[in-house]
């Protein structure tokens, strides 16, 4: 199952966040600093031992009291204009949390929209990726899945995408 969320990652009652972090995981802008704030100092702790994370790699740490148990940390690419491989960085984004999360059998991950803050990914694009990733995922079984956008231009882009892909 894949759903829409507009909101707050730290707030979703799910087995996993997924976390747009930098490659030294220890906190940025964004999601990435909201999820360190919330989860206080002991994910920058947990952080240190596995960093660091090169683009579309996944480092998993334990929730730190927020509601979801896990956090999955990857790292987006950042854009430059698509000549570098970006989509299929992003995709791979998404493609390897899924992974990660049904190696350790999780009923449920939330997905921020990956790289369209500081990293620049035009918002259309990344939610094009996004959507169709996760639907071919998704049909080989696995975590339900929410893409969850904090602000209306994620939340329209991924809604369009979406409602091309459920008529």
């Amino acid at each position: 199952m894949l759903t829409l969320v507009r909101g707050n990652i730290i707030n979703l009652d799910v087995d996993v966040i997924v976390n747009a972090a930098n490659s030294s995981l220890m906190g940025g802008g964004g999601v990435d600093g909201a999820i360190h704030h919330a989860a206080g100092p002991d994910l920058k702790d947990a952080c240190r031992v596995v960093a660091p994370c090169p683009t579309s790699e996944v480092r998993v740490t334990e929730g730190f009291g927020l509601a979801p148990r896990m956090i999955f940390h990857t790292v987006g690419p950042v854009w430059r204009g698509g000549q570098e491989d970006e989509e299929a960085l992003l995709r791979a984004c998404y493609k390897n949390c899924i992974a990660e999360a049904r190696k350790r059998e999780l009923g449920s991950i939330a997905f921020p929209s990956i790289s369209t803050g500081a990293y620049g990914f035009p918002p259309d694009k990344a939610a094009e990726i996004a959507v169709e990733t996760c639907l071919a995922e998704s049909q080989q079984g696995g975590p339900d899945i929410i893409l969850v956008a904090f602000d209306d231009q994620n939340a329209d882009a991924i809604a369009q995408v979406l409602s091309r892909h459920t008529l």
